[in-house]
């Protein structure tokens, strides 16, 4: 008898890789409806073929038997499956009752890092947060990233304005607080990070890391600073006072759109290489020869990221690293750094004054902390619960988030959630957060989702788009992601059982009218309904996702602005190039993207030098003698990849790592547990000798901690690790973002 074939033929479907920043493209394999396998796409325009280990797990993740399928609401007590209907008529039942009888400030909402990783969660959590008119949003940037959003809205008057090195064609590249070989990059998109550090040293160029920690990045550096923890802020405020004081100063192009030079110059005067050597335990003049390469380089870039972020002075760190790159020439200068421009942002508009930014325009109710970019530091979550009161959080939406590992202080906020009135969360895992809630809705594995990255496309080192459908069918009793979001909008709003469409409907009708009312939008003067009847035409079974996008892309600086330029993007010229559209290398953008009161970049905005004498004051303390620092694995993303198999071992250990000589004078030893603890708490941890980490300076990994009762994470509790939050009470914050210090604190460390 002839041989049989296999029952269901193998087929490749491509696919934008959702489980990292860089936005890799994929090449699934598919037997049936099972992703079996997954390679780089060498085609895509972006990553030409690059994976990562966390690519190449794409299969099992999609896979995962402990992703949830059904949804889950609380009976007697216990949570028990039940049908889509169910689970958003108790929502309906619920939520808008109780904020009738308290007020929307009852609810908070809490979004975590995987809603960038999605369409649905760059589309629908502004609408939700609309509907709910709460001004209590917490979200994981208060977690990273937020320093940056606040300094570019400082500078620049967009918190968005985010600019990025131009890895491809850099001169000399200043990594601080950054290992992009274990990460592959944060607030930089870049697929391929490794190659594309070891092309810049190939033709030449230079790489210089500044780092506690002897990462994989550092070891390929030319110049490796082992800084101590936290004085990031003090090297870079002295690499602007010796730009300042050897005259070495040229912003270029940039010099007539500048405010506050001479004011900025004043105010590092003191920071002067020998004022911060000590403190950043670093030679003065390896300072000063620093400063002087980078503004004799024919181009550089000054990058930081989470090391220089979550510390306490994130803030003033970041804004200083764009300071630099605005006086040496080269902010907003190929092989400088660039702001992208995605393919859904506004379309380029005249330069002019804008609105700028402003920071504390409320405060949260119990410890009066102020907000930044509408979002208050998720670190005072539990608070807002616990305390009685006028306004008390007595309901929380939680959208892919975990607080209870990613924020300081887990046990409380785990205790927090646990009294709550009424909880939401759309999940796919029941874990250490969403085993509160009273709903739990569970999005599908990512091959059943469509994927346009809306973020991070604004954060890429190339101007590109890409597009990827569902790569297999939406399987049977599950609900889309954008549909479970659109019908959540729903029920806390009062309209439980219309149309989920309806959400998409009202805001493509809201953003046409707008546009066919704008002079300067390429559709002023037609008619709103005839375009929103034009949306994704020709696409077979078009869904509201779809038609949003193919709305912001034909609006954007690159899109066909509904027929007035033939060969711009539309979604149906994404369907046509599945590996995605090149739209070229970053361009100068300045002054066109500048939204500061004055038009100009505020080199010195007031809350700054506000905040300065906090930073003089840190050059005369003493030192704590043993710190903290985080670390990354590439085998990691947070919280959410421990339950994969093939992510969850070998090298990605949950350990403190300690240098040789720290752990001979406190008598540890390699393999036994060591005893961690602060003023906040204690945890006790396998101890890995090495000297990777410098003297001083201990390294424990963050989102572990899988160890609690109540979650269904068969793998990520049989190695649970340990939460090293749990050393933290979310008192050390960032005074101007508010974003907890999770970097370079104070610990001790003894035999357990």
């Amino acid at each position: 008898m002839p041989p049989t074939g296999p029952a269901h033929p193998a087929r490749t479907a491509l696919r934008v890789c959702p489980l990292c920043e860089a936005t890799c493209g994929l090449t699934l394999t598919i037997e049936g409806t099972k992703v079996t396998g997954a390679r780089g796409d060498r085609d895509d325009v972006f990553s030409k073929g690059f994976i990562c280990p966390k690519g190449a797990s794409f299969a099992g993740l999609d896979a995962d038997p402990d992703r949830l399928r059904t949804p889950l609401i609380r009976v007697d007590g216990e949570l028990r499956e039940a049908s889509w209907d169910e689970a958003f008529e108790l929502i309906a039942a619920r939520l808008p009752a109780l904020v009738a009888e308290h007020g929307p400030q009852s609810v908070g909402v809490v979004l975590g890092n995987p809603n960038v990783h999605t369409m649905a969660g760059a589309l629908y959590p502004p609408v939700l947060l609309s509907t709910l008119r709460t001004r209590n949003l917490f979200t994981a940037s208060t977690l990273d990233q937020m320093p940056k959003h606040v300094s570019s809205g400082l500078l620049f008057g967009d918190a968005f304005a985010i600019p990025v090195p131009d890895l491809d064609r850099t001169d000399h590249l200043l990594l601080l607080g950054a290992n992009p070989l274990d990460s592959n990059g944060s607030l930089c998109t870049a697929p391929d990070f490794p190659g594309k550090l070891k092309a810049l040293r190939g033709r030449g160029g230079t790489l210089t890391v500044v780092d506690p920690r002897r990462t994989r990045t550092a070891r390929i550096a030319d110049r490796h600073l082992a800084i101590r923890p936290g004085t990031d802020a003090l090297l870079l405020a002295a690499l602007v006072q010796v730009l300042f004081a050897e005259g070495l100063t040229d912003p270029g192009a940039l010099t007539g759109h500048l405010e506050g030079l001479a004011e900025l110059r004043q105010a590092v005067g003191d920071f002067t290489p020998e004022a911060v050597a000590a403190a950043c335990d670093l030679d003065a003049e390896e300072i000063r020869t620093l400063a002087r390469e980078l503004a004799a380089a024919p181009t550089a870039a000054v990058y930081g990221r989470i090391g220089s972020c979550t510390v306490e002075h994130g803030t003033l760190a970041s804004w200083l690293i764009d300071v630099l790159n605005v006086l040496t020439g080269n902010l907003d200068r190929p092989g400088g750094a660039l702001f992208p421009l995605s393919a859904t942002d506004r379309a380029p508009r005249p330069a002019g004054p804008g609105k700028g930014f402003a920071l504390g325009r409320w405060a949260s109710r119990v410890g009066g902390h102020p907000e930044a970019k509408g979002e208050l530091p998720i670190a005072v979550l539990a608070e807002e619960i616990e305390t009685p009161g006028d306004g008390r959080i007595r309901a929380v939406l939680a959208l892919a988030a975990n607080p209870v590992l990613s924020a300081p202080d887990g046990s409380r906020l785990d205790r927090a959630l646990d009294s709550l009135d009424f909880m939401v969360s759309v999940d796919p895992y029941l874990n250490e957060t969403s085993r509160h809630a009273d709903v739990v809705l569970p999005p599908p594995p990512p091959s059943q989702s469509a994927h346009f990255d809306f973020a991070f496309n604004g954060l890429a080192v190339r101007n590109q788009a890409r597009y990827s459908p569902p790569a297999v069918p939406l399987a049977a009793g599950l609900m889309d992601e954008c549909e479970i979001l659109a019908r959540l909008v729903l029920a806390v709003g009062g309209l439980h059982g219309t149309d989920p469409s309806a959400v998409d409907d009202q805001v493509i009708d809201r953003t046409l009218t707008k546009a066919v009312t704008d002079p300067l939008s390429p559709v002023h003067g037609r008619d709103a309904k005839e375009l929103a009847a034009r949306l994704a035409a020709g696409l077979t079974h078009a869904d509201g996702p779809q038609r949003r996008l193919d709305l912001m892309l034909r609006l954007g600086p690159y899109g066909d602005g509904f027929g007035a330029d033939p060969a711009g993007l539309t979604l149906a010229l994404l369907l046509d190039r599945p590996h995605g559209v090149d739209l070229g290398p970053l361009k100068p953008r300045v002054p066109g993207l500048l939204k500061t009161r004055s038009g100009r970049v505020e080199l010195l905005p007031a809350p700054i030098a506000a905040d300065l004498p906090r930073l003089r004051d840190a050059l005369a303390g003493r030192p704590a003698s043993l710190v903290l620092v985080g670390r990354r694995h590439p085998r990691s993303n947070n919280s959410w990849m421990h339950n994969v198999p093939t992510l969850n071992g070998g090298s990605n250990r949950c350990t403190v790592q300690v240098h040789p000589e720290d752990a001979e004078r406190l008598g540890l030893v390699d393999g036994a547990a060591a005893r961690i603890t602060t003023e906040a708490g204690a945890i006790t941890i396998p101890v890995e000798i090495t000297d990777t980490v410098r003297t001083g300076v201990v390294s424990v990994p963050h989102g572990w901690g899988h160890d609690r009762p109540g979650t269904r994470m068969a793998v990520a509790q049989a190695r649970p690790g340990v939460n090293v939050n749990q050393l933290l009470d979310g008192s050390r914050r960032d005074p101007l973002s508010g974003t907890s210090v999770l970097n370079g604190f104070p610990v001790e460390l003894t035999p357990a």
